[in-house]
């Protein structure tokens, strides 16, 4: 019998947790596999994230013969005794090649599929942990699509460990029973990794499966020991996980590192990496903002490259993130500015566009008056000119309002002295 993880793989895409930004039914991949018009691809992302999964339902719904190779240990050789298979019995529909973890196929290897790739007697699609732009070979990259999957949320775990007790109360003949956060436990402490959390929990029966009364019961301390890390809790109620990532925030927009950091590893040794990336990437512009414009883009990078790393590895690039935005100038101008203007609109105070501004790129706009008398700044001094833009009701509203920053007093004397005539 194989891993639980295995014995739960859905085979449809209504079965399928996770990646709801590639399988929405209004997204192109999910698209692609319901028509059966399977082409090239390339699955990026970390571990137990769904890619095999993705590629079987691929399969299975394209009636393609699916073939399955791990680049760690195949060779040419198994690569051209499956295109050797192309027109026999069973492949006359043609062949779809799984191929994991394509990134440990050097050039020569991977030149190998371009030639039956591109004629389309066989289907490639590759999965991979590592960024593919840097990996995967041109041609290939040329003639596939890209998509990443990437870790899951929570509740997308919790789904997922929800079949899985369902199976394993099944096969034990057992009921399962958790104590308070302990399923909870399970998926924060797996860093969005199903495949990791169906280990734990598949570990965690098997441990306790000898009860007299058919109860099987996982508590907390269990999942520590299975997980082999300290399972923080992440109650729903808001308890500590909402207080850890306050206490998170706060300490950054306080500007004390040696605090922020203290609440990271909090945060990541729950396992819980993605909330840390979420709540970094709205730290850099709540409270950091227009006083260094450029944590922003620092973050994001750190961010993208602890999801491709994953836990442990992973909280490199966080505490670097952490300790830039802990460290640097603070303004919360942008949410200011954003908030003051949002409640206007809720209340109601928009009032109509003003004409000129309107959209005169069609025929028949001069005749509404749309366009007219707009002024293009780009073609006057200091690429400026003074015109209204806001509509008439809100005209000389303040929304933003710049902090005292060395960035912000730059830019405040910047358009003082540019609309000094004004």
């Amino acid at each position: 019998m194989g891993p639980l993880a295995d014995r739960i793989r859905p085979e449809k895409l209504e079965d399928f947790v996770g990646q709801t930004h590639l399988i929405g039914s209004d997204k192109l991949l999910y698209k692609i596999i319901k028509s059966g018009n399977i082409s090239n691809m390339i699955f990026y992302g970390p571990s137990g994230t769904g890619k095999t999964t993705m590629a079987n339902i691929a399969a299975k719904m394209c009636n393609k013969r699916l073939y399955k190779l791990n680049a760690t240990n195949a060779s040419v050789s198994d690569v051209k005794a499956i295109i050797a298979e192309v027109g026999a019995i069973g492949s006359e529909n043609g062949i779809l090649l799984y191929l994991d973890e394509i990134q440990n196929f050097n050039k020569k290897q991977q030149q190998s599929l371009l030639e039956v790739i591109e004629n389309g007697s066989v289907t490639l699609i590759a999965s991979t942990t590592e960024n593919p732009y840097f990996y995967v070979y041109n041609a290939i990259l040329s003639r596939s699509s890209v998509f990443e999957f990437k870790p899951l949320e929570k509740e997308d775990v919790e789904k997922a460990l929800r079949r899985g007790v369902k199976i394993l109360e099944k096969e034990t003949a057992n009921k399962i029973k958790f104590e308070k956060g302990a399923l909870d436990a399970i998926a924060q402490t797996c860093g969005g990794d199903v495949r990791k959390s169906l280990n734990t929990l598949e570990l965690c029966v098997n441990a306790a499966a000898d009860t007299p009364d058919g109860i099987i019961k996982i508590t907390v301390a269990m999942v520590e020991q299975a997980a082999a890390k300290k399972a923080f809790r992440h109650d729903r109620d808001g308890d500590s996980h909402y207080d850890v990532l306050s206490g998170f925030q706060k300490s950054i927009r306080g500007s004390d590192p040696d605090a922020a950091v203290h609440y990271l590893a909090r945060i990541l040794q729950a396992g819980d990496l993605l909330s840390a990336c979420r709540r970094l990437m709205v730290i850099a512009s709540e409270d950091i903002g227009l006083a260094y414009p450029m944590a922003a883009t620092i973050v994001k990078s750190c961010v993208d490259s602890a999801l491709q790393l994953g836990l442990p590895e992973a909280r490199i690039p966080l505490a670097q993130a952490t300790l830039v935005l802990a460290t640097a100038p603070k303004s919360n101008s942008a949410i200011c500015a954003i908030d003051a203007a949002m409640s206007d609109i809720e209340a109601g105070d928009a009032g109509e566009i003003p004409y000129h501004l309107k959209d005169s790129h069609y025929g028949g706009a001069k005749k509404l008056g749309h366009g007219i008398d707009y002024k293009y700044p780009h073609n006057y001094k200091n690429h400026y000119v003074k015109q209204d833009y806001l509509p008439e009701k809100l005209r000389g509203k303040k929304y933003y309002e710049p902090c005292d920053n060395k960035n912000e007093n730059a830019i405040k004397k910047y358009w003082e002295e540019v609309k000094k005539d004004d």
